[in-house]
């Protein structure tokens, strides 16, 4: 049995997400959805509003389980007995910094592989960080993610008007 660790910060999760999420449940036995922390941003939601909006949007994806994780992604990995790492790649933005965490994780863990899922045409643009900045500005963004997150965007977004 193959399991497989999607990481990622997911604020908010968006289609793009889930269509690698989805991808990804296709291929591996067991795929855990892994929030992480990224300490470069600032978040929206906090992780247990994260957690929810993930274990709701991926309820019917079979195989899949949600979880949080502190510290590096290969102790993570390691510690739920997984042996892969699926990251997805949009064009160019995307591709060096996942290749350089690719080989961090590698250096640190030789038995761990990083799997990497170009994006679906249709998602090549999405990133979490345009759909807050258009959530903020109070456009609708029900195209871009699950119907769920976007009603939890309008409420976060009307709570700091």
């Amino acid at each position: 049995m193959t399991k497989a660790i999607c990481p990622g910060s997911f604020d908010p999760v968006t289609f793009g997400h889930l269509d690698i999420i989805q991808r990804a449940a296709t291929t591996f036995d067991e795929v855990i959805v892994a929030i992480m922390p990224n300490p470069r941003k600032q978040a929206l939601f906090t992780v247990e509003e994260r957690l929810a909006m993930l274990r709701e949007s991926t309820r019917d994806i079979r195989g899949v389980t949600v979880a949080t994780a502190d510290g590096l992604l290969v102790d993570f990995a390691r510690a739920r007995g997984a042996l892969v790492i699926v990251k997805g790649l949009r064009p160019i933005q995307d591709f060096e910094y996942e290749w350089q965490m690719g080989m961090v994780n590698k250096e640190l863990a030789d038995d761990i592989e990083t799997f990497f899922l170009m994006s679906r045409k249709e998602y090549s643009y999405l990133s979490s960080s345009i759909v807050r900045e258009i959530a903020a500005f109070g456009r609708d963004v029900e195209s871009l993610v699950p119907a769920g997150v976007a009603a939890r965007m309008r409420e976060k977004y009307s709570q700091r008007s």
